[in-house]
């Protein structure tokens, strides 16, 4: 891992050791006869210090410096100087802000469900010190923390709960953990719980409830419709009963939509036609549309001789 590497050499240490070794070859040329040996050794033994002393540590990046043992202060970021054999760095540590991946299977909710459930935990070193000095690795304690405070929070809440509160279950989450990793130097900026599984057979059983609870509601709604409609019906009887014309005028309405199509036909019971008076109406509209004979009546034609 990153937080456990000392970069014991970089480029600008590796570039001041071949400047010392050009420098130091190039100086023999004009050393005496029989010193020419020096001038490569100083510039070999300048550069091994340089590579040595010379550190780097990036823009995002903190290191503690132990001489003998105790602690000095923090490099970084950029190039900084260390005396060689006698100051020690600390791992570099990260400050961006970084995730951590928690996951919690087979875990019993509140209602003994078995679940896993999988989490992202955000979280950054805001105090380089702290987190050196006081946590051996603290990488591995979020990690570990993150896990125990998700298996406790589950157990706290019911399957219902997990599944429709999310949001909420992250931010206690958060607060359990930020509380705990304050004092080392680090806060978590949130927890989000990307996924929750349950076993395939209670997924099955799950579904075929919620398809039962859609159904139900269907009937209601449909049972529903239908004492409105009773009711309205109930209500227009009500009217006709004591309008007789106005039901006339319906009957007649809905035998009008019924022979409109062109090639309907409709057989009308001889009770209903004679309570509708139609029978008098059908024969004067038969009357009205039959066509005259061709020729007059004998009377007519024994007038007119």
């Amino acid at each position: 891992m990153k937080e456990l590497n000392n970069k014991p050499v970089n480029s600008v240490s590796v570039t001041l050791l071949f400047v010392c070794l050009l420098l130091g070859f190039a100086t023999a040329a004009i050393l005496p006869a029989g010193y020419e040996w020096i001038g490569p050794f100083v510039g070999a033994l300048a550069g091994t210090y340089l590579l040595l002393a010379v550190k780097v540590a990036d823009q995002w990046e903190k290191v503690a410096v132990l001489r003998l043992g105790r602690y000095v202060g923090l490099r970084g970021p950029g190039w900084f100087h260390v005396v060689p054999v006698i100051d020690r760095l600390s791992p570099f540590v990260d400050q961006r802000v970084r995730v951590a991946n928690v996951t919690a299977e087979s875990t019993l909710t509140r209602d003994t469900v078995p679940v896993s459930v999988d989490a992202a935990v955000f979280w950054m070193v805001w105090n380089a010190e702290k987190c050196i000095l006081e946590v051996e690795d603290f990488v591995q304690a979020i990690t570990m923390s993150a896990q125990t405070a998700l298996r406790e929070s589950i157990g706290r809440h019911e399957l219902a709960q997990m599944i429709t509160e999310r949001e909420s279950l992250g931010r206690e989450l958060q607060k359990i953990l930020d509380d705990k990793t304050t004092p080392w130097g680090i806060t978590i900026q949130s927890v989000e719980i990307r996924d929750v599984r349950i076993p395939q057979a209670l997924e099955d059983a799950m579904s075929r409830q919620a398809q039962a609870e859609r159904e139900r509601q269907a009937r209601n709604i449909l049972g529903q419709a239908e004492n409105e409609i009773a009711d309205k019906f109930a209500q227009a009887a009500a009217m006709y009963e004591s309008n007789p014309t106005a039901l006339h005028l319906r009957a007649m309405n809905m035998l009008y939509e019924a022979i409109k199509e062109r090639g309907a036909m409709v057989i009308v019971p001889s009770s209903v036609v004679e309570t509708m008076g139609l029978g008098g109406v059908l024969a004067t509209a038969s009357m009205n549309n039959a066509k005259p004979p061709s020729h007059p009546p004998v009377e007519q034609q024994k007038i007119q001789a």
